[in-house]
C-alpha cells in the first residue's frame, strides 16, 4: 500500500487522515508542518479567567463563525 501525497492534501484532508491513521507519524509531522506553514491561528497570551476572552473579540468571532465542526480530540 502506497502512502498518500501529504503535500497535495489540504489542511482538512490531512487532519482527517491523521485522525483515522493515528499511528502514521509521517502524516502527523506533515500535518504539523502544514499548520505551521499556513499560520492561520490567532495568538494571544494565556487567559487568567474566562472573562479575559472579552478582550479578544476576534478570537471569539472565529469560533462563532466557524462552519466546520471541530473534533474534541487531544
Amino acid at each position: 500500500m502506497s502512502k498518500p501525497n501529504f503535500q497535495a492534501m489540504n489542511q482538512k484532508e490531512l487532519h482527517d487522515y491523521v485522525l483515522t491513521h493515528r499511528d502514521d507519524q509521517e502524516a502527523f509531522y506533515a500535518y504539523v508542518d502544514k499548520l505551521h506553514t499556513e499560520g492561520n491561528w490567532i495568538e494571544m497570551p494565556p487567559l487568567q479567567s474566562l472573562e479575559d476572552l472579552e478582550n479578544y473579540p476576534e478570537f471569539k468571532a472565529r469560533f462563532r463563525n466557524s462552519s466546520e465542526p471541530r473534533d474534541n480530540v487531544v
